[in-house]
Parts: structure tokens; sequence; C-alpha cells
């Protein structure tokens, strides 16, 4: 196996016409790390993984999986990763073990039936085994694209969207299965619009916006860096009275959300101190007081908010 990082990527480039889908993207996905890449739509996420997966030349730039270009060797970075599309990609002629085996052949392996014994069991669909895929609901259709994308055990894993349509209990062994490959060394790339998801999981973030890199942190340091670092205080009042404006100023309450929630952020202790202070003082019936760290939903939306 050759040397260097598990995804190593230099001034990346696709242009479509006189569109630049990525323009100018370098990073660096250190082997077993659990790496997020997450951007608003025609941000360029899907546009980078095809380069990486080989499903589309780049305009200019390099990219590499386990050392392997992407172009000049091809074939062999293709064996080194699995890519779950955000898309269902398949027909359904076969039964879904069928499948399995045929998406394994394509690399040349027909003797894995104990993985994908293993496979079926850990992504819920033991007992649809030979069922035909046509008659599998479109979460169990999600999870067999990942038993695809894993089924030659890459030692490199895209998750685009992995649990789009997938019920909660599903989702929940989903995640454990793949934190265990995780932890045996396989390197996981995710990209999700469940931010919740990435914010759990993932211990760096880079963020895409109209094809470049507008943030690349460990996930702690993305929400505690800049203007993210404020604190929410959340207060409910009785059915259609509001905060008067002067009793924050120069800051103003926010609100109510669906929840019926006004909030208020602050930065430190001092500053909550003295907006309970305020509330105390002024009488204002307030209601279920919850304080709230940031969250990467907010970072998000901070940084892709359009001037």
């Amino acid at each position: 196996m050759a040397d260097g990082p598990a995804v190593a990527i230099d001034g990346l480039r696709k242009d479509y016409g006189g569109l630049a889908a990525v323009n100018g993207v370098s990073l660096t996905i250190e082997r077993g790390s659990f790496f997020g890449l997450l951007g608003p739509n025609g941000a360029g996420k899907t546009t980078l993984i095809s380069i990486l997966g080989g499903l589309t030349l780049p305009s200019a730039g390099t990219a590499s999986i386990m050392g392997h270009d992407v172009v000049a060797d091809a074939m062999a970075a293709r064996r080194r990763i699995g890519i779950v599309p955000q898309e269902i990609v398949f027909d359904s002629f076969f039964t879904t073990r069928q499948y399995l085996r045929q998406q394994a052949s394509y690399y040349g392996i027909y003797d894995n039936e104990d993985w994908i014994d293993t496979l079926l069991d850990r992504l819920g669909l033991a007992d649809k085994a030979n069922v035909n895929t046509r008659k599998l609901s479109g979460g169990m259709k999600r999870r067999m694209m990942v038993g695809m994308a894993l089924v030659h055990r890459p030692p490199v894993v895209v998750l685009d969207e992995p649990t789009a349509g997938v019920d909660v209990s599903q989702r929940r062994s989903l995640w454990e299965f793949i934190q265990q490959l995780n932890s045996e060394g396989t390197t996981v790339i995710l990209t999700t619009h469940y931010l919740e998801e990435a914010e759990e999981f993932c211990e760096r973030i880079v963020m895409l916006d109209h094809g470049r890199v507008i943030a690349d942190k460990l996930t702690a340091d993305l929400l505690s860096s800049g203007q993210h670092h404020a604190h929410s205080l959340y207060f409910r009042l009785p059915d259609g009275a509001a905060p008067p404006a002067e009793l924050f100023a120069p800051a103003q309450a926010k609100g109510p959300d669906s929840q019926g929630r006004f909030h208020i952020d602050f930065a430190d202790n001092a500053e909550l101190e003295d907006l309970l202070r305020r509330i105390n003082a002024s009488g204002l019936p307030c209601r279920g007081l919850e304080i709230a760290a940031p969250d990467l939903e907010d970072v998000f939306v901070e940084l892709t908010r359009q001037p």
C-alpha cells in the first residue's frame, strides 16, 4: 500500500463552461479519521466526490486516494474507495445478496460470502438477503447502497447522505457499524444535511461554498471560534406577549421560534448574569428558562449566509 494520507487534494478545479463547480480546493484527510464535508446545495460537494470516485475528470489540480492518483493511477485509486451516492442507482433485477456479489465481482472478489453475510446482518438486511430489490423500501435500498460501497472492504468510504429515508432505529445501528469500521482504521468521509450527525461523529469538518473551502477546522474548534462562540438564553412568555425592546438593549431578543421561545445570545457568564438580572428586575413573566450551547447549524448558517 502506498504511503501518504487517506486523501490528498491539491488545487483541484472542475469547470463546466464558465462555471467552476470546484474552484481551487486543497485539503488533506488523514488515515483513520472521521471527516465531514459540508456545504449548501450547489457548493461543489458532489462534484468533488465524483472526482475522488473517478466518475469525473478534474480540469486542474490533483487528487489521490491512499497515495494513488485518481487520474494517473485510476484503477488502484478506485479499489481503495467506496462511495455511497446520494441517489439510489441500481436496477431491480436481482436479490440483495446477488447485488452485493455482483458488486464484489467488479473488484475481482468472488470468495467473500462471510463478509456479505456480515454486511447483511449489520445493515439490517439479513431477512431480505434473497428478496428481489424491487420489493425493498426506500430506507432498505439506501442501506443496500451502503453495503455495495463496503463490499470490497475499501480503506476509504464516502457517505453522501447515507441516512436519508432511513428510520430512527436503523439509523442508529448503521452509525454503530460505521463507527466500528472507523475504529478499525477505515477513513470515513461524510456529507449530510443532518448537521447533528456531522457534529456528533466528525472529528474535523471542511465547509464548501461556491466551490471553495470556507472553513477547515476540528469540529470542537469550529464550534468555539469567531462569531460562533455565543450561547443562547431561551425563554417563553404568555401567549401574545413579547419582551420590551429596551430590556436587552443594545441586543435584541429574537423569536418566537416554532416552539414559542424567544432567545438572546450571550458570550460569557458575566453577560448571562446581567441578562438574568434584567429579567428579574423587569418582572417579565418568563417561563422555561434554558441555556443552549452553539451548534453546527449556527456555524453553517453564519458561514454560508449570502451577503
